[in-house]
């Protein structure tokens, strides 16, 4: 079981993987607060997941600012909370490609608030997938260490 994070400033969106890594699916949107990291967390836990993929935002040109910084963040608190281990994909395009998706299924903007952070979970984790069934884990995607371990060989 695989989980996909979509960080974003008002709710976090989580996407969950079928136990064979092959379908991605939403699952629930987190409110964005003090409680979010242990609420994904807890999400990972009951769902036995092995990998957990936050999004890192990045520009067209592959630089990082403050969304990056802030995914950053919260992929090292969610590090410390689970055993899976944890690691940054970038998600440039999740945002975009999740709205066009929804806009295509008749979700208008408005309708699309409730269920885009989702989405965009489920297009990175999606993505995630493909890279890990490609053997391109450890090039295209970059693991987060736990504090605790000073495991930094990841």
């Amino acid at each position: 079981m695989r989980i996909g994070v979509d960080v974003g400033s008002v709710r976090v969106g989580v996407a969950a993987s079928d136990p064979d890594a092959t379908l991605a699916f939403p699952v629930e949107t987190v409110p964005r607060g003090d409680g979010a990291a242990a609420r994904v967390a807890e999400i990972a836990r009951e769902r036995q997941a092995v990998r957990v993929f936050v999004g890192l935002p990045r520009t067209l040109a592959g630089l990082e600012g403050a969304s990056a910084a802030d995914a950053r963040n919260f992929a090292a608190q969610l590090a410390e909370l689970v055993e899976a281990d944890v690691r940054l994909a970038d998600e440039r395009f999740s945002t975009t490609s999740a709205s066009r998706a929804l806009a295509s299924a008749g979700r208008n903007a408005r309708r699309q608030r409730a269920v885009i952070d989702q989405a965009a979970a489920v297009v990175i984790l999606e993505s995630a997938l493909d890279v890990e069934r490609r053997g391109n884990l450890g090039t295209v995607t970059i693991g987060v260490p736990r504090e605790e371990s000073n495991d930094r060989s990841l």
